[in-house]
């Protein structure tokens, strides 16, 4: 049997699992992750021309100066994702799509995560400190 040759920006349909995290859900990887694997697509509705401004969706991801996904329906595995300042994932857009790859080998259990680095972390996670395994580590 030959194995698929996979392409860079090609969700491989790995298991993956939302449990409770200590920032409230989070998506977990149900099976190991290669480094450089893409593990899932962040997928949504597009917004209209200047609905990001009055929409209240915390799931807005900015694509570029014209499109913006409300990633807020639950459909959309992606937005279980928390914020790490160490992160094990990467946001990588190609062609206005949002994917997100593995920046290193990740385990089975293990909570996926990347660095929002975004008004929205400016806004929401810092003044409420973050909860991320870097800034509150394990005791």
């Amino acid at each position: 049997m030959q194995k698929k040759k996979w392409k860079k920006f090609e969700p491989r349909g790995f298991v993956l699992k939302v449990k409770r995290s200590k920032a409230g859900l989070g998506l977990f990887a149900g099976e190991p992750i290669p480094k450089g694997a893409c593990v899932i697509e962040y997928v949504g509705r597009t917004l209209e021309k200047g609905e990001d401004e009055t929409i209240t969706s915390q799931y807005l991801f900015e694509v570029s100066k014209t499109k913006t996904i409300d990633g807020g329906a639950r459909s959309n595995t992606a937005r279980y994702i928390n914020h790490s300042c160490r992160p094990n994932c990467e946001i990588d857009i190609h062609k206005e799509r949002v994917f997100i790859l593995a920046k290193r080998n990740i385990k089975e259990g293990e909570e996926l995560n990347y660095d929002y680095d975004t008004e929205f972390f400016d806004e929401y996670i810092k003044p409420k400190g973050c909860r991320c395994s870097k800034c509150q580590p394990e005791k």
